[in-house]
């Protein structure tokens, strides 16, 4: 099956502590995604005898149900569809918006 999301996507959270930010995707770990912008943690490095110790902010993976497409600022479902060529052997599968029936590159 395919999946719906890939990276570059832009979405929204549509649950939890980060609901309606919107973000694009910058990796996808099996059912979990890391959206840019969302979800940051702080974590305390250690001192190491080549640096200091410090903390820093890193972005956290969200599961892949907390989030959906994005369009106009809100949450939109999408579907997929087949689009055959000029000859019948060559079809293409495409990701299409519900609402406005854009193709979702």
């Amino acid at each position: 099956m395919a999946n719906k999301f890939k990276k570059g996507d832009s979405v929204i959270v549509i649950t939890g502590s980060q609901k309606g930010k919107i973000g694009k995707i910058k990796s996808i770990l099996n059912d979990r995604v890391v959206v840019e912008g969302v979800n940051f943690a702080k974590v305390h490095k250690k001192p190491t005898s080549q640096s200091a110790g410090q903390i820093i902010e890193i972005e956290k993976s969200i599961h892949i149900s907390n989030i959906s497409h994005e369009e106009d600022g809100k949450a939109v479902k999408i579907k997929f569809t087949i689009d055959s060529g000029e000859k019948e052997v060559f079809t293409r599968k495409y990701r299409v918006s519900k609402k406005t029936g854009k193709k979702i590159s």
